[in-house]
């Protein structure tokens, strides 16, 4: 069967695969990372290192650790922990880079961990960066970073792929991070959640790398897993001016070596022809004009020609962020800023991506111009993209930004508004003191369609089931008829940090926020089906454990937050997507109400991978759901990945 480039990448990457076996979109797979990259939350990975068992790191040139969240702040609590993380990296030889040194995508960009072709993940959300130097980069969450810092491997079940064909050529004056604002205004649908996007077409070719870095990073908050573009000659003449710069800087051997690049030249890894896609989206670069979106949210945009009228004063301007904080970005500001001043009542916050982007920046006379306007300039860091740090939206407050998220409260006050833009609208707007572009632009529709081709999905035969792994599991369905049922709802945010409450505790307070009557209606045995984006919201593990505690042997969903799924067979709580059966459910009981007994007896086998249903006055009816593999299942057994990675290390002792 001919397989995608996601595909093709973590067949490179998967172990433990049986002889002859394909990987395709929808297989548990167990994977080893070239690299895994984790930043100030690299502390709390140690407590988890530490709490698995584990002596010593299992390949030290795996782990690459980045200081760059809270560097600005000096107080001893926090150089303690940094020290303590430093520390670790020298005993166990693992690569470690210092406050100051820059965002750790970034870095991990520059250094050239995130080499095409590789799998690359990090305890971080926006590792979907590393896709746009055709890298498969997608985050982890920090029971998944101990695990491989254990044992090497982890687990990850390969999502099912869009193309996302970039056709023509961005106007002047537009730029990458008005694409992918584009992207995310335009197919707001959900239409490629917990998708890998594949990014293809004759417009990839005039997108410098630093565009196809901003636009990877932020398929992130387009609600993908990872965003992939191909490897070309951008991207390898890209990486020879970095291994100049390993060069110009003294590095006796560059970790970007020329054998590899001219590997990378001679035959970059490519789809197969015929690779099959769940969906096909088409975008036109020659429609694009430069938008802002939000306030509150990525998902609404409007066009800086629509919104410029209004005069929508800002008092805050931020040029920042692993999204927009590279050379390219602090160019296009500059030059709008070259001669002017910051307005008055603005305060604008400027911070390179890393330290080698600022001296270049300077070398360039960039950051000069950007001083000279009135710019306040931050150390190489996240700062106030996180909320940390100084600068930071205040009530009342609207600011016009260059980063990646604009929620609520995220940059500082939940009484403030942030609006997300590209740097030279940044620029303009903090010098006019309201959201404006540089020059006067056109206001004209975008112009993308989705394509789903319906390509047929990989045959496959039955599922091998490990011992200790049931074959079948059966139970009366019970209905959460809800589509986004985040974690707050299923486990409210009252008892998050309440680390005193026993499983029994927490098994009572499942779906308290979701629906008061849930507790009367469920019984332990049920299982439990959820509607589409079951889990989305925070990353709590209670989420999971909760409904584990109350009973409920299997969760079905028509798809789940990428996060939560992590975070149930994390605890050995299997989960099945199965989109038919949903809908069926709800053909089947078209009055919505939060929770049901439906009377519908299910038989889930997990060697056939079918749901098999039998229900009064309705008959029977029979749904296929991706295979449970050797990963998911050993998840499962082990009763989740900490004690799957004890055993592991258990046995290499």
């Amino acid at each position: 069967m001919p397989q995608n480039l996601v595909e093709k990448i973590v067949q490179l990457f998967a172990v433990d695969l049986v002889p002859g076996q394909e990987v395709a979109a929808g297989d548990f797979v167990t994977v080893r990372p070239a690299h895994v990259m984790t930043h100030d939350n690299t502390s709390a990975v140690m407590q988890r290192f530490v709490a698995i068992g584990a002596a010593h790191v299992a390949d030290p040139r795996q782990p690459v650790f980045t200081l760059d969240h809270n560097v600005q702040d000096h107080s001893d609590k926090n150089l303690a922990k940094y020290r303590a993380i430093e520390a670790f990296a020298a005993a166990e030889g693992i690569d470690f880079h210092p406050a100051g040194r820059g965002i750790g995508h970034q870095v991990m960009a520059e250094e050239g961990y995130a080499w095409p072709g590789t799998l690359v993940v990090a305890s971080d959300s926006h590792s979907n960066l590393y896709g746009g130097l055709g890298a498969l980069g997608t985050p982890v969450v920090r029971t998944d970073a101990a695990a491989i810092w254990s044992t090497g491997r982890t687990w990850w079940q390969v999502p099912a792929v869009a193309k996302v064909e970039l056709q023509g050529r961005l106007p002047r004056g537009v730029s990458g991070k008005d694409v992918i604002v584009a992207l995310c205004g335009h197919f707001n649908q959900d239409e490629v959640l917990n998708h890998a996007i594949e990014f293809a077409g004759d417009g990839v070719a005039a997108l410098s790398v630093d565009q196809r870095l901003t636009i990877a990073n932020m398929t992130t908050e387009w609600g993908a897993l990872a965003g992939v573009f191909p490897c070309d000659g951008a991207t390898t003449a890209w990486l020879r001016v970095r291994r100049e710069a390993q060069i110009g800087r003294g590095d006796a051997t560059p970790r970007i070596d020329l054998e590899r690049l001219a590997g990378l030249e001679r035959a970059p890894l490519v789809a197969d022809p015929g690779a099959v896609y769940a969906k096909h989206l088409v975008f036109e670069l020659g429609a694009v004009t430069p938008h802002v979106s939000g306030p509150d949210t990525v998902k609404n945009i409007t066009s800086v020609a629509a919104i410029e009228p209004r005069r929508v004063a800002i008092q805050k301007a931020y040029l920042l962020s692993c999204v927009n904080g590279r050379v390219e970005d602090l160019a296009e500001a500059a030059a709008v800023l070259d001669g002017r001043k910051i307005a008055a009542g603005v305060e604008m916050y400027v911070a390179a991506a890393s330290s080698e982007v600022e001296a270049e920046s300077r070398s360039r006379g960039d950051w000069q111009k950007l001083e000279a306007a009135g710019a306040r300039t931050l150390p190489p860091g996240c700062g106030p993209c996180i909320g940390l740090g100084i600068g930071l939206l205040q009530d009342g407050e609207i600011g016009i930004s260059a980063t990646n998220r604009n929620f609520k409260g995220r940059m500082g006050s939940r009484d403030a508004q942030a609006y997300l833009a590209s740097p030279a609208v940044v620029a303009a707007s903090a010098a006019a003191g309201y959201i404006c572009a540089p020059e006067r632009c056109t206001d004209r529709p975008l112009v993308g369609r989705v394509e789903t081709p319906g390509a047929p999905a990989k045959a496959r035969g039955k599922t091998t089931i490990l011992p200790g792994f049931p074959t079948v599991l059966q139970g009366e369905l019970l209905f959460c008829d809800a589509d986004n049922l985040n974690t707050d709802g299923i486990y409210p945010g009252t008892y998050t940090y309440r680390e005193d409450l026993t499983p029994e505790q927490m098994a009572a307070v499942a779906m308290e926020n979701y629906d008061p009557g849930f507790q009367a209606l469920a019984r332990a045995g049920d299982l439990l089906v959820g509607g589409f984006n079951f889990g989305t919201g925070s990353s709590r593990e209670q989420a999971a454990t909760a409904l584990q505690y109350r009973g409920f042997p299997l969760v079905i969903a028509g798809s789940y937050s990428d996060t939560y799924k992590r975070n149930a067979f994390n605890n050995g709580l299997p989960l099945i997507d199965c989109a038919a059966l949903v809908a069926w459910l709800r053909a089947r009981f078209p009055e919505r109400v939060a929770s049901r007994r439906t009377g519908v007896q299910a038989v889930a086998d997990f060697e056939a991978s079918v749901l098999r249903l039998t229900s009064a006055g309705a008959g029977t009816a029979e749904f296929a759901f991706p295979p449970l593999g050797r990963a998911a299942q050993e998840l499962v057994i082990a009763g989740g990945l900490e004690a799957l990675t004890a055993r592991r290390l258990e046995v290499r002792a």
